[in-house]
C-alpha cells in the first residue's frame, strides 16, 4: 500500500481526523507534515498510536514496517536550519531511505565541514539545508560527485529577505549537480533524495560483476 501524504497547517481538526481515518482504514501508512501541536493532540485522542515530531512538526501513523536502504547526507549550514532539515530528513525515511545527519558544518567554519566530507561522499544522495547567503550547497557540490539537493531555508537577517538570498545563491551556483528546492520545503527535498536515493541502490543492487554476478 502507497504511503500517503497530508500538508496540515491549513486543515482543520476535523478535515485532518477524517483523512487519516480513510488512510488508516485503508491500510496506508500516513505522513503529516506542519502540523501544530494541537492539531496533534486533538489527533491523538483518537489515533492512540500517532506519533509527533514537534521540531520537525511531522505527525506520522505507522502500520506498515519500513525497509530503510541506501544512504543520504543530510547537512546543515547551523543548528537554526534544523527544524526544516529534521521535516526532510523524517520524510526520507518515511519513504524509505536511511539517513545520516551532519548538523552545523556551515562554511563559517569550513573545518567542520571537511572533517566530515569523507563520510558525506559516501552517500547516495546529499541534502544541503542553509540559510543567510546558502553558499553550502555549492561548497559541498565542489566537494563531491553525488547529487546535492539544496534546501534554502528562511534563517538570516533582514537583507536575507526570508531565505530569498539563500534561494538565489542557490539557483545561481556555479557548481554542478546541484537542484534547488522552494524556502523552508523540506519535504520536497526528503521526498526528491528518497527518489534518487531508491533508483542508485537499485541500480547498485543489479550491477553486475566483471565475473558475471551481480552485486
Amino acid at each position: 500500500m502507497h504511503p500517503k501524504l497530508f500538508f496540515c497547517e491549513c486543515k482543520t481538526d476535523e478535515q485532518l481526523i477524517k483523512i487519516f481515518k480513510t488512510c488508516i482504514e485503508s491500510g496506508q501508512n500516513v505522513l503529516g507534515t506542519r502540523a501544530s501541536i494541537m492539531q496533534y493532540q486533538a489527533l491523538k485522542v483518537i489515533f492512540k498510536d500517532i506519533q509527533y515530531n514537534e521540531t520537525a512538526k511531522i505527525l506520522t501513523f505507522l502500520q506498515n514496517d519500513i525497509e530503510q536502504v541506501g544512504e543520504i547526507a543530510l547537512c546543515t549550514g547551523g543548528t537554526g536550519d534544523i527544524p526544516v532539515a529534521e521535516e526532510a530528513a523524517l520524510t526520507a525515511e518515511f519513504y524509505g531511505s536511511k539517513v545520516k545527519r551532519y548538523y552545523d558544518v556551515g562554511i563559517a567554519g569550513i573545518h567542520r565541514l571537511l572533517d566530515k566530507i569523507d563520510d558525506i561522499k559516501q552517500a547516495n544522495v546529499i541534502i544541503a539545508a542553509a540559510g543567510m547567503e546558502g553558499a553550502l550547497a555549492g561548497i559541498i557540490a565542489g566537494l563531491v560527485d553525488k547529487p546535492v539537493i539544496a534546501l534554502p531555508t528562511s534563517v538570516g537577517y533582514g537583507a536575507s529577505f526570508q531565505g530569498l538570498s539563500a534561494l538565489l545563491t542557490m539557483l545561481n551556483s556555479c557548481a554542478e549537480g546541484i537542484t534547488v528546492v522552494n524556502i523552508d520545503n523540506g519535504y520536497n527535498a526528503g521526498y526528491s533524495a528518497a527518489r534518487i536515493n531508491a533508483m542508485i541502490t537499485s541500480v547498485t543492487a543489479n550491477r553486475p560483476r566483471a565475473n558475471g554476478c551481480y552485486a
